[in-house]
């Protein structure tokens, strides 16, 4: 007959040691809520605060996956990604329409590289020209790359994540293929199909003149991104056609002042603004000097050099975006884009060289 197991007598001892696994048990738990607390979560997206292209990016990528924006210029990228590189809590990294130049490309893959050591998700969605050698060291580096020139940053999004979005995000993407002189591309079309032209063209650019004339103000750019992603248009967010309105007469103003100031090349027209941003007066410039191509530039006091905006005509023939990347470049400065559609930041002893040898490039 088996010996029934003979339960040990309860001590003080025994309940001590009971206490103590308690105490290691809670301790544990302790351990594991700060370790899900450290743990990265955040989602943000470096976006273009320039333009309708820029800010919609902004507001499609936050309706599909939350997160904040950090809207920046060319000349703030770099800036904007060494902030994002020391946040440990970030999780997934958006950078949108924010173009490379040969004197950004190879910092921008360094601290890529870093971003992805610490296993950040990263996604790079463009439609500005890039160097293939670029497109290869982010693909080695397992970034994720949404990347063509045929269509403008937004609507490259919208077509990305569209089963993470509503029906409105369309519209956006339709008001910024606009604003980026997209809206005959081959997606950028078809949605522009899908609604009225009158409407999505003036809501476009009441959407536009808004960004252009808060440059100064980020709040309400980030305001603008937060609307949007909330599926409001241009003429629901208060005051967008009074202060558009604002902005029109200040560019009817611009055409004097062009005509009057405005000098020319063989190949391009050009001129200094003063009073104004560089690409709103830009399309002035190239039209009223008859010129295939129009540059404006605008001295940024604070960092010693010029923000210019270059423009060509449907009859330009060269890719003004590949020529201003490299001879901006090798003035020290930085610049790119479209083949007709461009820009540039130029040391400011430099400026009258960069016109001339731009003009020397024109064929």
């Amino acid at each position: 007959m088996a010996a029934s197991k003979i339960k040990k007598p309860i001590t003080k001892k025994t309940v001590k040691k009971t206490l103590d696994k308690k105490k290691i048990t809670k301790k544990t738990l302790s351990i594991s809520k700060k370790t899900v607390k450290s743990k990265r979560t955040k989602v943000i997206c470096i976006s273009h605060k320039e333009d309708a292209d820029g800010i919609s990016s902004a507001a499609l990528i936050r309706q599909a996956f939350g997160g904040d924006a950090i809207l920046v210029d060319y000349p703030g990228q770099m800036e904007a990604l060494q902030q994002v590189i020391q946040d440990e809590k970030l999780k997934s990294l958006y950078i949108c329409d924010l173009g490379l130049s040969k004197k950004t490309q190879d910092e921008f893959i360094d601290i890529l590289s870093t971003l992805r050591k610490n296993k950040v998700t990263v996604t790079y969605i463009d439609h500005h020209d890039i160097d293939p050698n670029v497109i290869k060291s982010l693909e080695k580096i397992k970034v994720k790359i949404i990347h063509d020139i045929n269509e403008c940053t937004t609507v490259q999004v919208y077509n990305a994540f569209k089963s993470k979005l509503n029906d409105h995000a369309s519209f956006v993407a339709t008001c910024a293929a606009i604003t980026d002189y997209m809206e005959d591309r081959p997606i950028g079309s078809k949605l522009l199909q899908i609604y009225d032209r009158q409407f999505a063209l003036i809501s476009a650019t009441v959407l536009t003149y808004n960004i252009v004339g808060h440059q100064k103000e980020p709040d309400y750019l980030l305001y603008l991104v937060e609307e949007l992603a909330e599926s409001k248009f241009p003429h629901d967010i208060p005051n967008t056609f009074e202060f558009a309105q604002i902005q029109v007469e200040k560019l009817s103003q611009m055409i004097a002042k062009v005509k009057a100031g405005m000098k020319t090349m063989k190949n391009l027209g050009y001129m200094e603004i003063l009073d104004a941003g560089a690409s709103g007066a830009v399309n002035f410039v190239m039209g009223l000097s008859g010129k295939d191509v129009g540059v404006a530039y605008k001295e940024r006091v604070d960092h010693g050099i010029y923000a210019v905006s270059v423009r060509g005509s449907k009859h330009c023939k060269v890719h003004l975006g590949k020529i201003v990347n490299i001879l901006a470049t090798d003035l020290g400065g930085s610049g790119g884009g479209h083949d007709k559609a461009c820009g540039a930041v130029i040391p400011k002893p430099k400026i009258k060289k960069f016109i001339t040898e731009l003009n020397k490039k024109i064929k």
